[in-house]
Parts: structure tokens; C-alpha cells; sequence
């Protein structure tokens, strides 16, 4: 991971408690000016930031994956979905599929994807901050300061 996103990482871990303060504030706000706020935070955000510099979501997190998820990816790999399950999944705590192990076994060691094309909408909408009503989804963004330099690039701005 580059320097620097390391660095947005590490600022937004020490800017935590403000951050909480950010999210309690952006709860008591309107779902279309909390989305006007993140989505134009994110637009800089990612003119900043090389997903393929980084995937740190990649190394560090596993996406979850739907039926439809599996089933697409087993037919693109020629494989029948129980294999795939089988080699790939297990079931969490809240059941639902999940990887077995990270860094997810489809990045390539130069942070390309092997199943792009047909990737999980978990990972075709990471880190979702680009997604209407943020407001709804304030608790996952919050899991994703910590990962993804991105986010904890916008929260640092509206700590701002």
C-alpha cells in the first residue's frame, strides 16, 4: 500500500472519536444532504486515490456473497456453485456466505482481479459511498475508515 494512503489510514484511527461525532451529527440531517455531502467527498476522494495502488479491502475484508453472486462466478469459472462453495465459502455468524480465508484468493499479486468482470455486487459497490441513502448505511461506512484510505479520506474532510 502506497505511503500515503497508509497515512489517511492512520489519520482517520487517531481522528476516531471525531469521527464518531461526524456520524452522530450526519444522523441527525436529511438522507439527501447527507447524501449531497459524501457523494461530492467521494467524487475528490477517488480523483486522489488508485484502487490498484492499494486493495487494501481486498487483503484485509471478504465481501459477502449472494446466490446470484455464486451462481454467476461458479458459471464463469465452469465450475457448479456447490464446488465453488465448497472451495471458496463458508457461512458467518449471521449466515451468509463469506470467503474462507483473506486476502481473497482471486487477487492477483498485482492487485488486479481475477473474476472482475463477474465480481460480487459487494465488491462492484465497495466501499459504498457512492450509494443512495448514506444515512442507512453510516454504520458500514464506519467499518470502512479503517480500510479503505478513501473513506477515511472523506471523514477526515467532514471532521473538517
Amino acid at each position: 500500500m502506497i505511503d500515503d494512503y497508509q497515512k489517511k489510514l492512520s489519520q482517520a484511527q487517531q481522528d476516531k472519536k471525531s469521527i464518531k461525532k461526524v456520524i452522530g451529527q450526519l444522523r441527525k440531517q436529511r438522507k439527501g444532504d447527507v447524501d449531497k455531502k459524501i457523494h461530492q467527498l467521494h467524487q475528490e476522494a477517488f480523483s486522489k486515490i488508485d484502487c490498484l495502488s492499494c486493495a487494501n479491502c481486498c487483503k484485509t475484508t471478504g465481501p459477502l456473497f449472494s446466490q446470484k453472486d455464486i451462481n454467476s462466478i461458479a458459471g464463469n469459472l465452469n465450475i457448479p456453485p456447490k464446488i465453488f462453495i465448497d472451495k471458496y465459502l463458508r457461512i458467518d455468524e449471521d449466515n451468509d456466505y463469506v470467503l474462507q480465508t483473506v486476502p481473497c484468493p482471486f487477487l492477483g499479486d498485482d492487485n488486479y482481479c481475477d473474476i472482475y468482470d463477474f465480481r460480487p455486487k459487494a465488491c462492484r459497490e465497495y466501499p459504498h459511498t457512492d450509494r443512495v441513502n448514506q444515512l442507512g448505511i453510516l454504520k458500514l461506512t464506519e467499518k470502512n475508515v479503517s480500510v479503505c484510505p478513501a473513506v477515511a479520506d472523506i471523514f477526515v474532510q467532514l471532521i473538517k
